[in-house]
């Protein structure tokens, strides 16, 4: 893993809409993996800040997002569909047509709606660039601790733990559900690049457990150790717990100070 720790919560969405921003411009028609809760809004309105000055446009750009509850329509409030048009899609000129989220309003359709969301993934060639936060609990999506990690796009029973986080991001007693689909840990490790947001002391346990920690099902981050291409960028209170953060320091410094490397076409 790469690890970026900077000072405030905004140069963490700075750096992350940079990393963005980079893949966009050399793809135009990538394909961005999304995730929701808090972590991310300062990602989106920064996104929002550089489509609206004309620095980049999301014209042919496609998304599939992490996670959503079962049993919820795309028009609820509550919805992540309502979260990412408020927050992201209808801020910018993603085309509707472009952006997945794997809704199920009926519980029966799980099975179909979960193998048609991998589906559509595959056929749009994959995800290029997978954005992710981290529960308190290490979970990634709603791949709660015991997840197993060659896990695909299924149906996850959630913690009363995420619960009670959810429902305080939004309003207390708004949700009672406690089923939801996410993309499974196998399904999150095919993407090219993956970029993992981490922001205040609440994560900084569960960040701990991802980077330094034994690569297991009761901490489903640590999956991301397997992944030839990951970037944690956190502040310094999520980073507060590394046992090496001065040493992440140290190479972030290197890193920076390096030209960079000769381009390969051809091997």
């Amino acid at each position: 893993m790469k690890i970026v720790i900077l000072d405030s919560k905004d140069q963490v969405a700075t750096t992350a809409a940079d990393i963005v921003e980079k893949l966009v411009r050399n793809k135009p028609n990538c394909t961005l993996g999304l995730a929701t809760g808090s972590t991310p809004v300062r990602l989106y309105e920064e996104l929002t800040r550089r489509f609206e000055t004309g620095r980049l446009s999301f014209d042919q750009v496609s998304t599939f997002n992490l996670d959503e509850f079962i049993g919820i329509d795309q028009r609820d409030i509550w919805s992540y569909a309502h979260y990412m048009r408020e927050h992201f899609f209808s801020r910018v000129d993603l085309q509707e047509d472009n952006t997945h989220l794997p809704t199920c309003i009926d519980v029966r359709d799980r099975r179909l709606v979960c193998e048609t969301y991998e589906y559509e993934i595959r056929d749009r060639g994959g995800i290029d660039l997978q954005i992710l936060g981290i529960g308190a609990n290490g979970h990634i999506g709603f791949n709660e601790p015991t997840s197993s990690l060659g896990s695909r796009t299924r149906v996850k029973t959630l913690t009363p733990q995420t619960v009670e986080d959810y429902s305080q991001e939004v309003e207390q007693g708004e949700s009672d559900s406690r089923l939801a689909i996410t993309m499974g840990i196998a399904t999150i490790l095919d993407a090219r690049k993956i970029v993992l947001l981490a922001m205040g002391r609440a994560k900084a346990p569960a960040l701990s457990a991802a980077i330094e920690g034994p690569v297991a099902a009761m901490c489903p981050a640590s999956s991301l150790q397997l992944h030839r291409d990951v970037t944690v960028i956190a502040d310094a209170e999520a980073a507060a717990d590394l046992k090496y953060l001065e040493y992440y320091r140290s190479v972030q410094e290197v890193d920076w100070s390096l030209p960079p490397p000769t381009r390969i076409t051809r091997i």
